[in-house]
Order: C-alpha cells, then sequence, then structure tokens
C-alpha cells in the first residue's frame, strides 16, 4: 500500500484522512481538534470490500506520519486506531497511550 493516495480534508476543529477506491468507496480516519498541538482520533471506517489490505494501517500511518511533521500529540479514542498504535512503539513520540 505504499502508493495509496491520502487526502487530508479539515476545518478548524474536526477532519478526516481518506483513501478513495477506484470504485468511488471511501476509507477514513477521522479526528477531532481539541488544542492547537493535540488531536482525539475517534474513528476508523473501512468497508468491507477494502478490508485486509492494509489500507487502515495505511491511514493510521499518514495521521502519525502528519503529527510528527507538525508537532501534533495524538489521544487515540478509536479502538483500531489505539490497537495499532500499541503495536508500532515507533509511534509512541507522538500518540499519548
Amino acid at each position: 500500500m505504499a502508493d495509496l493516495q491520502v487526502e487530508l480534508e479539515e476545518t478548524d476543529s474536526k477532519g478526516r484522512y481518506v483513501y478513495r477506491a477506484p470504485g468511488g468507496e471511501e476509507a477514513e480516519i477521522t479526528f477531532s481538534r481539541v488544542s492547537p498541538t493535540r488531536i482525539i482520533v475517534d474513528h476508523t471506517g473501512v468497508p468491507e470490500s477494502m478490508r485486509g489490505q492494509g489500507i487502515g494501517e495505511a491511514l493510521a500511518a499518514q495521521v502519525v506520519e502528519d503529527a510528527r511533521g507538525k508537532g501534533i500529540a495524538i489521544i487515540p479514542l478509536c479502538p483500531f486506531f489505539k490497537a495499532m498504535a500499541q503495536r508500532h512503539d515507533d509511534w509512541q513520540d507522538v500518540v499519548e497511550l
């Protein structure tokens, strides 16, 4: 999934990372901004047809990469994102577990 095209859509207080499949289906991770330096990841949604392809993990990795670049800490309320963060010791610099 290295060539996964992930887009960031955000407003002042909310946002999402989204992958759009060629057929039009979308996978997403949503977040809320709680301060200029902290976000809460609250939902991951991957359609059944996209599961098992690493799309959810690729979205999560993009959130982590962007957080590092912007100096933002992530509070993982989403069970999927939290489970991924627990498996990735290298994410602990930005994820508050």
